[in-house]
């Protein structure tokens, strides 16, 4: 099957980036104040008076510009300028005049995303959230530790983008702002010329008068302009040349796209690059501590100088490894210290808290062994530098090859942001369609109906309709189709595909972040930053991961100290050079140090990320990790049946008339009756309608204007065409209306449904006047995607308004069994709902207005890429294709991803488990294997590599029917993820 478009959303998932602005206030008074309106439900209003008396009090406000209070509606709405009041004023002055505001106003929430640093476990995340959410006025915030990224949701009258990146950098983490606020359409700028506060003017002036313009704001340092825009009205260059026009005489203004630091890439390479450095100036101290700690004392008499004693009993080899030891613990090793403290000081504690507490453990133990060194003529002791050291650099070696890890869960995002051209080819064509002038411009300067040249293997830049030439588009980078698809005038394109052979020229319909690929991108990141339902299990944990894990060593030390002390063990037990104490210390220090609270919280949002690029480079968009999860858990699928099961576009194969009219009439009363229907049956009809009068040459272009439309849901239409009553639908219409169907009637609907044809019954002024038979071809993977679903042990059913007989024809041709025909749109998501009743988790699948309440009663909504706005903003899950096939896709992926997530966590939590009692030194009294703290630390930075390695492995995920079709022979067969 070959699809020439896809009927992308209209609104976008998620806001544009924006930078970080300042709005210069404007001198000059004339210029008209922006105002925004407010509604509050006000209380204890007992009459007009009381009304009066709160509209005279706001009255008094200084910046309030109209208020209209109603007790009877018992609500207030305010006009008033936010520069100079806000909301929660106007708030407080209803309350203190002794009116109760009981609602208080969401309509103005502003969304900003910030990036995070500093980030380590899941408990780092979890403070965040706590702080953030202790700001008046943040209502939502959600931070992903694996995409190191928050979105808040917040009031911007009672606080901002500042005070919310304060409370982050006070909770003792890094934040850069990505983007701020909810507009859609706004272009940043850099504006050559800015000298004075008079250009300032003469530019904003200039914006202002220029239509289209919603509001500027500009920075003086960096001579930046960022101006909101009505898309239909205006658009970049036509800003850009309204900015230019603004000069005048000597006076020269240049603009030019505002180009943003990739941040996101410099970032991560700036985090690689330091650990890397950390790590390797680490080991510049730490080998040479380890050669003269284990190496050298191993080959005399290479290793004797170490022992000549300086002072008393220190040694040299003691004070140089004291020497060596002190940058990485206190210079290279800071950075614990600080994520300590800072996690101490929110009454939390982290990553940082073990390792600060079993490095200081171990070094300052040393630093007491070499003052009694100092201090006695007999003591010897053992000291620990090397183990302080060693673990710093194996930490830091771990950190390093995490971030590298980390950075490849989102390569799929990465490659969907890249698919777009960074030029386009900007034409102009006169009246008669030909090639005036040509140009290359930036992607982001195209504007609404822009033309734009696509030559063979050049990329598509925007959204856009095909207005002349024709070609073959790989679009696999967007919807997974693997094959070319054909494209020809009045066909859709999708930006950041390739044009294949033919040169094409196509009208911008979707620009900048209202293209379907940004809204891809938009959604997948959006679903990386939902938390999953199964990540609460680690959020429990690191609640009292890290004070069980310090309470254990405790445990630990003091129980190996007292056994010794108190002989409960043999002294050959002890190593040579090692005191009790010593040896129960580094019991203690391996507990401290082995614990990895990282890994648990890696476990679900790497995996969460790998896989929701995965799905979207596949055709399969995710909205977050609850469908994910709750998607594995499908044991029934409910079908509708047009565009689902169907292609979605009937065609009528017959048109008889009854009642002694002529098939003319009926039909133009008809298609009179339908021009006002969207639904495709109605298009069918009238395309045969237009059809037939083309074939017979009517003279008649347009149809006779319907009067009193009424659509009966899931029936049919009515109306007044001329001085008939029309009604066209079904039977169940028919019936409604006490119009009687005979069974001539009877004879051919009973005829048409045995070939699972829909008809459509016309009636005039109360008699049947005829009928049309549709058919709707059924998809040619349907009946296999049915019969897979039947080998991962999935039932399938079919819920669909049309008749019963039809229905079941067309169920039985796919393979189902169980079908609910004649259902409305309120009766599917019953349907949905009884199903649950029933204990099963199911999933809808639809295209269709008429599908979404089923799509949100639903567990797990899907919709199909090429259905409506409505069906794609209520599913939970988007098919960008209209292949069922996907489907399975989604199913199985989430089944993958699940067992992936389960396995990390075996990972995380057998490591914990396993290594805290070998660390403890339980084997030791039976095979003499105990974990020295080094090794310990090695081990911890390990178990964050292995879930993060883990989760990768979901790069490498195919597409389950994609297997089957290498190997057609025999059965259907589902392999369950283990």
């Amino acid at each position: 099957m070959e699809i020439n478009g896809w009927n992308d959303p209209k609104e976008p998932l998620l806001r544009p980036s924006d930078s970080v602005a300042i709005t210069i206030s404007e001198p000059n008074n004339k210029r008209k104040k922006k105002t925004r309106t407010v509604r509050f439900r006000i209380g204890d209003m007992k009459c007009a008076s009381c009304a009066t008396s709160i509209e005279s009090v706001l009255g008094k406000l200084d910046g309030v510009e109209n208020a209209v209070v109603s007790s009877l509606q018992g609500e207030g709405v305010i006009s008033y300028t936010p520069e100079l009041i806000n909301a929660k004023k106007i708030k407080e002055t209803i309350e203190d005049a002794g009116f109760p505001v009981d609602e208080f106003p969401e309509q103005d929430i502003a969304v900003c995303q910030l990036r995070i640093k500093g980030m380590m476990c899941t408990s780092c995340s979890e403070s965040i959230e706590r702080a953030l959410l202790m700001v008046d006025g943040v209502k939502k915030a959600a931070v992903g530790l694996a995409l190191e990224e928050a979105k808040i949701h917040f009031d911007p009258n009672l606080t901002d983008t500042d005070h919310i990146m304060e409370a982050i950098e006070d909770a003792g983490f890094g934040a850069d702002l990505i983007s701020s606020g909810n507009d859609v359409n706004k272009v940043h700028l850099t504006v050559e010329g800015i000298n004075s506060p008079e250009d300032v003017d003469t530019i904003r002036s200039s914006l202002e008068s220029a239509e289209g313009v919603s509001s500027i704001e500009m920075e003086l340092g960096v001579n930046k302009v960022s101006v909101t825009y009505d898309p239909d009205l205006t658009g970049p260059r036509s800003i850009i040349s309204c900015i230019q026009e603004a000069g005048n005489g000597s006076k020269f203004y240049n603009a030019h796209l505002y180009v943003a630091p990739r941040r996101r890439e410099a970032e991560q390479q700036q985090e690689i690059r330091m650990y890397r450095n950390q790590f390797l100036l680490s080991c510049l101290f730490t080998v040479p501590v380890f050669v003269f700690s284990m190496v050298l004392p191993m080959l005399p008499p290479y290793g004797n100088w170490l022992e000549n004693k300086i002072y008393k009993m220190l040694s040299v080899g003691i004070l140089l490894r004291w020497i060596l030891c002190t940058p990485v613990q206190f210079i290279i090793g800071r950075r614990f210290y600080v994520g300590s403290y800072h996690a101490l000081r929110r009454i939390s504690a982290n990553m940082d808290v073990l390792v600060a507490l079993g490095t200081n453990a171990a070094y300052f133990y040393s630093v007491y062994v070499v003052i009694k060194a100092l201090t006695s003529d007999k003591f010897e002791g053992q000291d620990f530098f090397e183990t302080s050291a060693m673990l710093i650099s194996f930490i830091l070696l771990g950190k390093y090859l995490e971030v590298l890890a980390k950075g490849k869960t989102s390569d799929a995002l990465s490659k969907l942001t890249e698919l777009a051209p960074e030029t386009a080819h900007l034409v102009t064509l006169d009246r008669d369609g030909s090639l005036v002038s040509e140009m290359e411009i930036s992607t982001q300067l195209l504007q609404r109906n822009d033309i734009i040249k696509i030559v063979p293997g050049a990329k598509v830049p925007v959204d856009g309709i095909v207005i002349d030439g024709q070609s073959h588009v790989n679009e696999s980078m967007i919807t997974g189709e693997a094959r070319p698809i054909a494209k020809r005038t009045g066909d859709k394109v999708i930006g950041g595909t390739m044009n294949e052979n033919g040169c094409l020229l196509i009208k911008a319909t979707h620009v900048g972040s209202e293209t379907a690929l940004s809204q891809i991108v938009q959604l997948v990141e959006a679903a990386q930053l939902a938390r999953a339902p199964v990540q609460k299990l680690a959020d429990k944990i690191s609640k009292f991961f890290v004070p069980t894990v310090v309470v254990a060593a405790f445990i630990t030390w003091l129980a190996w100290f007292i056994t010794g002390q108190v002989g409960l063990y043999p002294a050959h037990w002890i190593p040579q050079a090692t005191t009790k104490f010593e040896l129960a210390l580094q019991f203690g220090i391996s507990v401290l140090v082995v614990a990895c609270p990282c890994a648990l919280g890696l476990a679900t949002p790497t995996a969460v990320m790998v896989a929701t690029g995965k799905g979207a480079s596949q055709g399969v968009l995710i909205k977050g990790g609850n469908a994910l999860e709750k998607a594995h858990k499908v044991k029934t699928v409910v079908f509708d049946k047009t565009g689902t099961l169907t292609l979605g576009k009937p065609e009528v194969v017959s048109a008889v008339p009854f009642s002694g009219y002529s098939e003319e009439n009926f039909c133009d009363m008809a298609a009179a009756a339908e021009a006002n229907s969207e639904h495709p049956i109605a298009k069918a009809v009238m395309e045969h309608v237009k059809r037939r009068r083309q074939k017979y040459g009517s003279q008649t272009e347009h149809f006779t204007e319907v009067k009193d439309f009424e659509v009966h849901t899931g029936a049919g239409v009515r109306g007044n065409v001329g001085e008939a009553i029309v009604l066209v639908g079904n039977k169940r219409l028919m019936r409604a209306c006490s119009i009687p169907v005979g069974p001539e009637v009877e004879d051919y609907i009973s005829k048409n449904e045995q070939h699972a044809r829909t008809c459509v019954l016309v009636a005039i002024d109360g008699k049947v006047a005829g009928a049309f038979a549709v058919s709707d071809p059924v998809k040619p993977d349907a009946r296999r995607v049915i019969t897979f679903l039947r080998s991962m042990s999935i039932s399938s059913i079919m819920v669909t308004g049309d008749n019963l007989a039809t229905a079941k024809a067309i169920a039985q041709e796919v393979g189902i069994d169980h079908v609910f025909a004649e259902v409305d749109p309120v009766g599917k998501a019953d349907k949905i709902k009884e199903l649950q009743m029933k204990g099963m988790a199911v999933a809808m699948v639809g295209d269709g207005i008429n599908d979404s309440p089923a799509l949100v009663a639903a567990d797990v909504g899907m919709a199909i890429g090429a259905g409506t706005d409505v069906a794609i903003e209520a599913a939970d899950i988007v098919l960008i294709k209209s292949n069922l096939e996907d489907v399975v896709t989604a199913i199985d992926l989430s089944r993958k991803t699940m067992a992936r997530i389960r396995l990390n966590y075996v990972w995380a939590l057998g490591y914990n488990i396993l290594g805290m009692p070998i660390a403890a030194g339980i084997l030791f009294p039976f095979t003499g294997i105990r974990l020295p703290p080094w090794l310990a630390g090695a081990c911890m930075a390990a178990s964050s590599i292995s879930v993060v390695c883990s989760s990768l492995l979901l790069q490498s995920y195919k597409k389950p029917l994609n297997i089957q079709n290498q190997n057609t022979q025999g059965p259907f067969h589902y392999s369950k993820p283990t």
